[in-house]
């Protein structure tokens, strides 16, 4: 017969805990997953600005005077800061509604669920 105890001796307990971002969810489940997935879609959506942003600026720099070239290049920089700002610009509108329909700032972005 195996002494249970002995092995939780030698293998140890793991005692795992929630980072604190997660705790003012209560229950978690699809609203936790979903604020994860619109956050991960931001930052892709910032990240992929933000590359997109460089590689026109490099264009710019090395149209070498072909007005195509440069209108082209501009254009594509002018498009990384429009999603740049419309990007900043969905998390400011969301905070103002939610401090102004719900008296916090995080309440649309970081939802609680309240329940039995």
């Amino acid at each position: 017969m195996i002494n249970v105890y002995a092995v939780d001796n030698i293998v140890g307990t793991v005692k795992t805990q929630m980072p604190s971002a997660y705790q003012s969810v209560t229950g978690g489940g699809l609203i936790l997953f979903l604020t994860n997935i619109l956050r991960l879609v931001f930052v892709a959506a910032g990240v992929f600005a933000f590359i997109n942003l460089i590689i026109a600026g490099f264009q710019y720099m090395t149209a070498g005077g072909d007005a195509k070239a440069l209108s082209a290049a501009w254009g594509r920089i002018w498009q990384s800061l429009l999603g740049l700002i419309l990007i900043v610009g969905s998390f400011a509108l969301a905070a103002l509604f939610g401090y102004v329909l719900f008296g916090d700032a995080g309440f649309i972005l970081s939802p609680k669920i309240y329940g039995p």
